[in-house]
C-alpha cells in the first residue's frame, strides 16, 4: 500500500524548565536509556507518512545541538529556535516545515511515551479538516480553591477532558491560527483554533502518555518504557 508523506511534526522542546531537578533540561533527561526528546523524535521518524520533523530547541542549543539528536533520519530532521513563549516556538517550527507537510502535528518533547495508535487517530481526525487533539477524560474530583488554598467549590467533572499532545491540524488552519494569535501565549495550539471558531475534536489517548514535569514523572516514565520494551 502506498503511503503519502504529507505529515509534518513540530516537537516543542524550547522550554527552559528544570522542575525535574538539577541543571539539565527535562527534555534532555535520560529515560529508559535515551533522552526523553529522542524517544518521541524516533517514534515520529519511524512513520512512513511523516515527511519532516522540526525540533524546536532553546536558542542556546540551536547552533550546537546535543549529538544524540541525530540518531534518526537526518534528511527529515530540522532544528528550529525556540521563542519567548510556547506559541512563538511553535510558530517558528511551522515556518520551517517543507511545503509537502499539509497535515501538521504539534507534540511536547516532555511526552516520550506517545504511541502510534494515538498518532494514527489524531492524523485521521485532522484530515477531516478540523483540529484533533489527544485527550483523556477527567476521572478525579476537581476542587476550585482561593489564594489561601481554601476550597471555593467542587467542579463538576462530567464532560471535562485533559488536553494532551499530539495535536493535529490541516496546515492552512494552524498557520492561520498562529497568524491571528495576536501575541497570546496559548498553553496549547487547539486554543488558537478555538478562537477562530473552527471545530476541535477529541480523540482518546492512553494514560501512559504522561508529561514529564517532576522527578517522579521521570521515574514513572522510565518504568513504563522498560515495561513496554519487555512486552515487545
Amino acid at each position: 500500500m502506498t503511503v503519502t508523506r504529507d505529515v509534518g511534526v513540530v516537537i516543542v522542546a524550547g522550554g527552559e524548565s528544570t522542575r525535574t531537578g538539577g541543571q539539565e533540561l527535562k527534555q534532555f533527561r535520560w529515560v529508559a536509556g535515551k533522552p526523553a526528546l529522542l524517544h518521541s523524535l524516533q517514534t515520529f521518524m519511524a512513520r512512513p507518512d511523516v515527511v519532516a520533523v522540526v525540533v524546536v530547541l532553546p536558542r542556546a542549543y540551536v547552533a550546537d545541538p546535543p549529538p544524540w539528536i541525530f540518531q534518526c533520519d537526518v534528511d527529515r530532521l530540522m532544528i528550529s529556535v525556540g521563542g519567548r513563549t510556547r506559541t512563538e516556538s511553535v510558530a517558528n517550527g511551522l515556518d520551517d516545515l517543507p511545503d509537502e507537510a499539509q497535515v501538521v502535528l504539534v507534540h511536547d518533547a516532555a511526552r516520550p511515551l506517545v504511541d502510534d495508535a494515538t498518532i494514527d487517530r489524531v492524523i485521521a481526525a485532522a484530515r477531516s479538516g478540523g483540529c484533533a487533539i489527544a485527550a483523556l477524560p477527567v476521572v478525579d474530583t476537581l476542587k476550585e480553591v482561593d489564594a489561601s488554598g481554601r476550597v471555593v467549590r467542587t467542579v463538576e467533572r462530567a464532560g471535562l477532558w485533559r488536553a494532551q499532545t499530539p495535536q493535529g491540524f490541516p496546515r492552512a488552519l494552524i498557520t492561520q491560527a498562529h497568524a491571528d494569535a495576536g501575541g497570546l501565549d496559548a498553553t496549547d495550539d487547539a486554543l488558537l483554533v478555538e478562537r477562530l471558531g473552527f471545530p476541535v475534536v477529541l480523540v482518546p489517548d492512553v494514560p501512559t502518555n504522561l508529561k514529564i514535569t517532576t522527578l517522579e514523572d521521570l521515574e514513572m516514565a522510565d518504568a513504563l518504557i522498560a515495561r513496554r520494551l519487555t512486552q515487545a
